[in-house]
């Protein structure tokens, strides 16, 4: 009876360190500029890391709804998409890689449409 005592107290304690170790997952939405279905490729492609649970972006809105886990924060996950060239809140894309977006890409108003 003894051993069956000290085996059920291992268990707990291993299940509890796991469940310890787990990390939380956080939900955001993010506003993230672009305009098509490429654009979505690009976007959600961006945050395909094992960190992130779910990413979904809509055309319409450009709202980026995100689950991640908390062992990443969410401006690094903006960064991510900032670099393959769409601004989010808080963060631009470089020109230089903006400008190499396709054409039914580019989402920013040219200065000369004023």
């Amino acid at each position: 009876m003894k051993t069956k005592h000290i085996v059920l107290l291992a268990f707990t304690s291993v299940c509890t360190i796991l469940f310890a170790q787990q990390d939380k997952v956080v939900e955001a939405t993010v506003k993230v500029f672009g305009n098509c279905a490429e654009c979505k490729e690009r976007i959600e492609g961006a945050l395909k890391i094992d960190e992130v649970k779910f990413v979904k972006w809509n055309k319409n809105s450009k709202q980026l709804k995100l689950a991640y886990e908390s062992t990443i924060t969410i401006d690094s996950l903006k960064q991510r998409i900032a670099s393959v060239g769409h601004d989010t809140e808080g963060f631009t894309a470089p020109d230089s890689v903006y400008a190499e977006l396709p054409a039914c890409c580019l989402y920013r108003e040219s200065p000369n449409t004023h």
